[in-house]
């Protein structure tokens, strides 16, 4: 039986362990925090991740967590429409979307691991080429090592060396909210420097985002959060009012520059590891599945991890640019070109839209 070891228990980690796991291999997952968990967040899935969830055997309790009915699109921060999204046609062309929180979905892949698969709070403190991991708990070796411990990745140094993530200009606030708003539509609200996304969730809570042009690195409050956003239409500043501060999430926003190779010796990255990428297409968790799918069909196969490489790092990098373009468009705060911006999604046929999304959203396993 070939042996795995998953560096990192996040979505990217516990998939690609269950796609190992699926194909034969003995896997052990080490993640760093004393518990598999991660609050105040959801996720959105698209239909290139959820067949991916297919492939994995959970796709169907995935879909479970959707929402049935919803709207989507654009607005201004004075709640006008910019662009609708044709949510009928989505779903013909591609299939519904869904939005579920991070924790549930973790949930979900680690209750389909064998128990003894993910061990936690222990901490990785280098690895080797040749199937060595250096952690908190002494050494361990093994046929692959998967380096999916995030965009600061400790594995990534065995296959790059050191590689610096790259600030984008602004920082996101994200929450999730109980409310007795009733909420049947996901989308985002552009203003000048900042946005606003929400996405009602299964269980009546609604996810929620704040992004706004800041330094990188600089420190703030929920108060400031809600004070930026508190003319902004209904129902924004409702929302804020009913975050917890205690489970929101405040974090700047990074991507990697494009890696010479996700491969070296027995290492293979996946995840924010190999391609950490901002969140403005919402495919950062749904490549990380697909690594984990196309990880475990090649794995064991000759040349295996070169092929990984070749299929999944062209794919990955056109997305992280795509989407570094895509904030660097929403977060214009120039008058004029904001006015630009927002004239040119008014025009922007639904056939267009669709056409952009169909390179990201096609993939197969």
């Amino acid at each position: 039986m070939p042996t795995a070891i998953v560096v990192g228990g996040g979505i990217g980690g516990l998939a690609a362990a269950l796609a190992l796991v699926g194909r034969g291999w003995d896997v052990q997952v080490l993640e760093r925090a004393p518990e598999v968990a991660e609050v105040g967040s959801g996720i959105s899935l698209w239909s290139n991740a959820l067949r991916a969830l297919d492939a994995l055997g959970v796709g169907d309790t995935v879909r479970a967590q959707g929402m049935a009915e919803v709207s989507a699109g654009i607005r201004d921060d004075r709640g006008r429409w910019l662009s609708r999204t044709d949510v009928a046609t989505l779903r013909e062309r591609f299939g519904a979307p869904v939005v579920i929180h991070r924790a549930r979905l973790l949930d979900i892949l680690r209750t389909a691991l064998p128990e003894s698969v993910v061990h936690t709070g222990i901490s990785a403190r280098e690895a080797t080429a040749d199937g060595t991991v250096g952690h908190s708990a002494g050494t361990s070796s093994a046929d692959l090592i998967v380096g999916a411990d995030g965009i600061r990745s400790v594995v990534r140094r065995a296959v790059c060396g050191e590689v610096a993530p790259r600030y984008a200009g602004y920082t996101a606030w994200r929450t999730v909210v109980d409310t007795e708003e009733q909420l049947t539509e996901f989308g985002e609200t552009w203003g000048r420097g900042a946005r606003f996304g929400m996405a009602p969730l299964a269980d009546g809570r609604i996810y929620c985002f704040a992004v706004y042009n800041a330094p990188e690195k600089m420190t703030g409050s929920l108060t400031e959060v809600r004070d930026r956003f508190a003319n902004w239409h209904h129902p924004i500043p409702t929302l804020l009012a009913a975050a917890d501060p205690n489970t929101v999430l405040h974090n700047d926003i990074y991507d990697l520059p494009a890696l010479p190779t996700f491969i070296a010796g027995r290492i293979a990255l996946v995840g924010d590891a190999a391609h950490a990428m901002t969140p403005n297409l919402g495919q950062g968790g749904c490549q990380a599945l697909e690594d984990a799918v196309v990880l475990g069909r090649l794995a064991g196969e000759p040349d295996g991890l070169a092929r990984y490489d070749r299929e999944r790092r062209p794919r990955t990098q056109m997305i992280t640019h795509r989407s570094a373009r895509i904030g660097a468009v929403a977060q214009l705060s120039a008058r004029p070109l904001v006015a630009i911006r927002n004239t040119a999604l008014r025009l922007t046929p639904t056939s267009v839209q669709l056409r952009s999304m169909a390179e990201v959203l096609d993939w197969t396993c």
